[in-house]
């Protein structure tokens, strides 16, 4: 195996390994509650709702996309709970948490993943129909 496909390798290994990460941590966010914003929270964050973008939608074969970027200022507003503390970005969100931050979507999209060079940048997807 010459140096290149050593690096290929390694790079889908890793690739791998962070599909099974998220892989577990969406099942566990099935057996877990949303942590739902105290008054106090929604009010410090109310302020920058109106200013959340949402990109248009794009698809595979099986899955319709789009990402949803908040304000950079917003996270700082964000509790630190719904942050994961080895990375430093938003940890995958349960579906009643993101409508709680004033992410407003039609039903079925699920929060699958952050943009981690980008933090304030939320990917959400749902099946297709």
């Amino acid at each position: 195996m010459d140096k290149y496909q050593q690096q290929q390798s390694s790079h889908t290994s890793q690739q791998q390994q962070q599909q099974q990460q998220q892989q577990q941590q969406q099942q566990q966010q099935h057996h877990q509650r949303p942590r739902m914003l105290t008054p106090e929270e929604k009010a410090r964050i109310v302020e920058f709702q109106e200013m959340i973008h949402y990109s248009t939608r794009y698809s595979d074969d099986n899955f319709e996309y789009r990402h949803v970027m908040l304000p950079k200022t917003m996270l700082k507003a964000i509790p630190r709970d719904y942050f994961n503390p080895e990375t430093g970005t938003l940890r995958i969100l349960l579906e009643q948490e993101w409508r709680g931050l004033g992410i407003t979507q039609s039903l079925g999209w699920e929060h699958y993943e952050n943009h981690a060079p980008e933090p304030h940048i939320l990917l959400f997807k749902r099946p297709k129909a």
